[in-house]
């Protein structure tokens, strides 16, 4: 067969799991025992890594900091050091209930596990619906899929949602679980505009990023054969940073000094992960890096990652911060609106790096 007819084999195949509505879960739930060839990997990649004793790191741990330790400058210092050396680090004592943490793992996993009728009626792979069901929102983009269904909850296009969009079983905890997370979030710009040495209001009042959210109930299930694909591909995060809550299953990796990084899980902590945006608008001070979520057979893996971006319907113009270059040290990226991140975004697979588009 030539690689046309390849090709023609490959869209049948994404179109006939695309037209089930149920994703993953829905192949997995039909008793299938191998891994269909379009979440396959390819064959000189994944496997021969995963096979290699080599393939992660155990001599590395991303950073974790403790909000409450009362010690203001230690924290900016340590926010400055995780932001810039590894682009992620892990927060305890953030004032966010341990309780309603667990609550939201509860509420995704029931509409994951939930009705099937429900979730078809949720189905789309339309990114300007705020609220839908899919699996892999770059199917038809993307040479292979993840080992993954996601609940989006999306707040980027005008800025306002109607909480009777969300699905019945877990939309009041959503909304709890937004308020903190929002709440979290001024409080970590704070930090953040502090660690790059700029007034503590500076991110918050000039990035609009807590006006535009985004929200992913991610949902992996168990792999029969997780060796041969992933559960979320290599890829940076297309946000100014991301609020990660991880069941303890784990399967998170972070690439530090070319090596892969299991990123523990902690009960009760989240994961701070830089974005895209904001390794442009601190003009790389501050790393984006590379990620990505390992199938497992364990399953199922559940994860909330709360993306703060700006709004799409926003005009401001986003550009390296002022204070933050000189002739010495000019911007390296070009200016621009989210709406044009954006679009640049979600015309490429999760895999391809956004922020490169923009180096000047």
């Amino acid at each position: 067969m030539g690689s046309g007819g390849f090709e023609n084999e490959r869209i049948r195949e994404l179109k006939a799991f695309d037209d089930t509505k149920l994703g993953v879960k829905g192949l997995v739930d039909g008793g299938i025992q191998t891994v269909p060839k379009i979440f396959i990997q390819p064959s000189k990649g994944l496997s021969q890594e995963l096979n290699s004793k080599h393939h992660h790191s155990s001599n590395f741990q991303i950073p974790v900091i403790d909000l409450a330790s009362g010690r203001c400058e230690e924290i900016v210092n340590q926010i400055f050091y995780a932001s810039s050396e590894w682009g992620f680090f892990q927060i305890v004592n953030h004032g966010v209930p341990v309780e309603l943490l667990d609550r939201m793992m509860e509420g995704s996993r029931l509409f994951h596990e939930g009705d099937e009728e429900t979730k078809k009626a949720f189905y789309s792979l339309n990114k300007r619906k705020q609220v839908k069901f899919s699996s892999n929102y770059d199917l038809y983009k993307s040479q292979t899929a993840n080992w993954r269904d996601t609940l989006t909850i999306d707040n980027l296009f005008d800025g306002h949602l109607d909480p009777n969009d969300f699905p019945v079983i877990c939309r009041d905890v959503i909304l709890e679980y937004t308020r903190n997370m929002i709440k979290l979030g001024d409080k970590l710009l704070e930090l953040l505009s502090q660690a790059l040495e700029l007034n503590p209001c500076h991110l918050r009042l000039t990035t609009e990023c807590t006006r535009g959210w985004l929200m992913a109930c991610h949902y992996y299930p168990a792999c029969p054969e997780p060796e041969l694909t992933l559960g979320a591909s290599n890829h940076s995060d297309p946000s100014f940073f991301t609020l990660l809550l991880q069941d303890q299953i784990g399967g998170l990796q972070v690439l530090h000094q070319n090596q892969w990084v299991n990123v523990q899980p902690i009960p009760g902590a989240l994961v701070v992960n830089i974005g895209d945006i904001l390794q442009m608008i601190s003009n790389d001070k501050f790393r984006s890096v590379e990620h990505r979520v390992l199938a497992n057979h364990l399953g199922p893996r559940i994860s909330i990652a709360f993306f703060f971006e700006g709004l799409i319907s926003s005009a401001k113009i986003y550009g390296s911060i002022k204070e933050l270059t000189s002739e010495e040290n000019p911007p390296s990226y070009k200016e621009f609106t989210f709406k044009e991140f954006a679009t640049n975004f979600f015309s490429r697979p999760l895999n391809e790096t956004s922020y490169k588009h923009f180096k000047l």
